[in-house]
């Protein structure tokens, strides 16, 4: 019984022997990564569009991409600013006090009737 339980701790050994034995020779220097393309330039349409303006005593900044219309930030001249978030993209605003809201529900359109 001894010479079986030998045998198989001497077979569960050998391959860890013979990897240890294969070492750091082995191994080659990975290549350096290829240069980036030359033309990374992001599309300047996908970057949103920030208009300032002020409407009576509040500063307003009105944020598009490609033209349509996402979110409007409202910056009173005493207190915090507020936010106008199209939501959906229907073009209905919704107020929220603060961008972050620690909660962020997908909300992904998979059919409309």
């Amino acid at each position: 019984m001894r010479r079986l339980l030998l045998i198989f701790a001497l077979l569960l050994a050998l391959p860890a022997a013979a990897q240890k034995a294969a070492g750091p020779a082995g191994l080659q220097p990975i290549p350096e990564p290829p240069p980036p393309p030359a033309d990374m330039s992001l599309d300047p349409a996908l970057e949103p569009q920030v208009t300032i303006t002020k409407r009576g005593d509040d500063r307003v900044e009105e944020f598009r991409v490609n033209g349509k219309l996402y979110m409007v930030k409202v910056t009173p001249p005493h207190g915090t600013p507020y936010y106008l978030i199209d939501e959906k993209g229907d073009g209905r605003m919704s107020r929220q006090e603060s961008l972050d809201t620690g909660l962020r529900v997908p909300m992904w359109v998979i059919k409309t009737f």
